[in-house]
This record gives C-alpha cells, sequence and structure tokens, in this order.
C-alpha cells in the first residue's frame, strides 16, 4: 500500500470516526444512545462520515503536506 493511501486512512478514519462518536454523544439529549447505534441512519451516516474522511480530508491533508515538503 503505498505511503499516500496510509495517510489518508490513517487521518480521515480517526476524523470519520471523531464525527461519528461526537454526533452520536450529541444527539445523546434527543433519542438514547441503544436507539441510535441499532438504527440504519447511524450506520449509513457513519459510512459517509468515514468515505468523505479518507477520500476527501486525508486527500486534501496529502497535498496539503506534500506542497509543504517542497
Amino acid at each position: 500500500m503505498s505511503e499516500r493511501w496510509k495517510y489518508q486512512i490513517k487521518m480521515g478514519g480517526i476524523w470519520g470516526l471523531f464525527m461519528v462518536v461526537f454526533m452520536t454523544l450529541f444527539e445523546l439529549q434527543e433519542k438514547p444512545f441503544m436507539e441510535q447505534i441499532t438504527s440504519y441512519n447511524f450506520y449509513l451516516r457513519a459510512v459517509i462520515y468515514i468515505a468523505v474522511g479518507i477520500f476527501g480530508l486525508g486527500y486534501f491533508n496529502w497535498k496539503q503536506m506534500q506542497k509543504n515538503k517542497s
């Protein structure tokens, strides 16, 4: 696996997981935890956050890192 993909998965995956946890905690006032994690919407949002983190945020961070190196 290339260094770019390792970086993107690491940085974007961490951001995606952080957002999933943050949004779950944020919605605890509206819905109980167990109700949130048993819904289809929770897993859809988790996949979207992680994908955006890896492919979007990870890519732009990689490009910025490469730009700063040169």
